[in-house]
């Protein structure tokens, strides 16, 4: 269902969504992130790449899992903390933002499939802008089988237009969205469906960085594990894990138990992010550390989204949103590894 929508009226449409907890990018001591909506004029929609990621919402940095209590008999009560299902829209999410999620969807799924997770994941619309311009100079989906308008994980893509926004609804929490705002949106006319086709046609032709011949990269990797390369490109790390914190891929998660009071013993599980960039990541109880040097940890980040996970789902674990590259401390930038590790041996 695709939709025209005036941008005077943007502001009308998010006031219909009562039932709705809203979230949009917002700048506060000049960086963006995602943050709850205050009032509909707030809201601003532009070519900006935010320094969280959207995944923050659906796979929030610290969550509870359960509370315990010891119980008079000496026994303990355990209750469970699901989240709330009360519905949330994700507004200016970045394509590159939704393809990220449809990755981490397989993650929480699979064998398992998580209810913490799915709990959020059902609840929340996401609302696509399609990018005019790169948000980032170290963009580089096109890369990694995605471009400035994918719809992959969205329920809803708008392009910019100029006066309007070209709406188009992809599933039906999309349209459900744009049904609570019925009486705003107009049908499209055959000249608006062209004009956002050659938007979003230019728009891939500005994305300036460009990895060439990725093909080839998870076969190079699996003869790679033990070379020097990884000793040379880490060198300058300093293990701060900003990289897989900002990355709307990365989900690895650790747990503990929380303890409030010990009479009665009384506390809560909870579950933080992680990151295989930390020397205690891989941490064994007996004190062995498989992963001591930072070298093995930077092999692992860059063997997870370019081999492992290319072998289990058929996808790249990374949909070249730059923010590693743009945010890192130290300059380290992954294309450029990624390069070398393709090169190797040639």
């Amino acid at each position: 269902m695709d939709k025209i929508l005036a941008k005077k009226d943007f502001p009308e449409w998010l006031k219909k969504l009562k039932a709705y907890r809203v979230y949009a990018p917002r700048k506060q001591d000049d960086v963006w992130n995602y943050e709850p909506v205050s009032g509909p004029d707030n809201v601003q929609l532009a070519d900006v790449m935010t320094a969280v990621p959207a995944k923050k919402i659906v796979f929030p940095q610290r969550e509870y899992f359960f509370e315990f209590r010891e119980t008079d008999d000496n026994g303990t009560k355990l209750t469970e903390l699901l989240p709330e299902d009360n519905p949330v829209v994700v507004f200016g999410v970045r394509p590159c933002e939704g393809k990220a999620v449809t990755l981490t969807d397989k993650v929480f799924s699979g064998e398992f499939e998580d209810p913490y997770y799915w709990k959020r994941r059902n609840a929340t619309t996401l609302v696509g802008l399609a990018c005019v311009n790169p948000p980032s100079p170290n963009c580089f989906c096109t890369s990694v089988n995605g471009s400035p308008h994918s719809k992959e994980g969205l329920d809803i893509l708008l392009t910019d237009l100029g006066e309007t926004f070209y709406a188009e609804a992809l599933t039906k929490k999309g349209e459900k969205l744009i049904h609570e705002g019925q009486k705003l949106f107009k049908d499209p006319k055959p000249e608006d469906k062209k004009k956002a086709e050659k938007i979003q046609v230019e728009a891939e032709k500005k994305v300036r960085r460009k990895l060439n011949r990725i093909e080839n990269v998870p076969l190079k990797l699996k003869g790679m594990f033990d070379s020097p390369l990884w000793d040379e490109e880490s060198m300058s790390c300093i293990r701060c894990g900003i990289c897989t914190y900002l990355c709307p891929t990365c989900h690895c998660f650790d747990m503990n138990d929380e303890v409030e009071t010990t009479t009665p013993l009384q506390g809560k599980r909870v579950r933080t992010w992680d990151t295989c960039q930390f020397p205690d990541f891989t941490m064994h109880s007996s004190g062995h550390n498989p992963r001591p040097e930072k070298s093995s940890r930077l092999r692992q980040r860059i063997n997870h989204k370019f081999q492992y996970f290319v072998e289990i789902w058929q996808n790249y674990q990374c949909t070249g949103c730059g923010r590693c590259i743009s945010l890192c401390p130290v300059g380290i930038d992954i294309i450029k590894v990624v390069e070398k590790v393709r090169d190797y041996g040639s």
